[in-house]
């Protein structure tokens, strides 16, 4: 990486550390950097919805973003909206998390809904 990029990395990631939705302003090359994404999710779960489509499909991620805030699952990839896991603990965060989950059987089991 370029000596400007490393330095533009060092400063978005301390940036997002204090405010996660300030991933939106971020290049594109560091919305897909793992460990500016991670530190933006966990300050502020929100910030899923602006991290690359690659790492919406990450479980590390997206399970530090529900979380911080349940509802930041209407963010993550489809196949972890469908993942039980994740659901229960974007739940535990907010109820309202429930809406987001993608597969029915998760809707209809007990210990999801109850």
């Amino acid at each position: 990486a370029s000596e400007e990029l490393r330095a533009a990395r060092e400063f978005v990631l301390a940036v997002v550390q204090r405010s996660g939705m300030s991933l939106q302003h971020a290049p594109q090359e560091l919305r897909a950097d793992r460990e500016v994404v991670l530190a933006a999710v966990k300050q502020n779960g929100y910030a899923l919805q602006y991290a690359s489509m690659e790492l919406r499909a990450d479980r590390e991620i997206v399970l530090a973003a529900v979380q911080q805030s349940g509802v930041a699952l209407e963010y993550a990839s489809q196949e972890l909206r469908s993942e039980r896991e994740i659901v229960l603990a974007a739940m535990e965060q907010n109820g309202e998390a429930l809406r987001y989950g993608s597969a029915d059987e998760l809707k209809a089991d007990r210990e999801v809904v109850l």
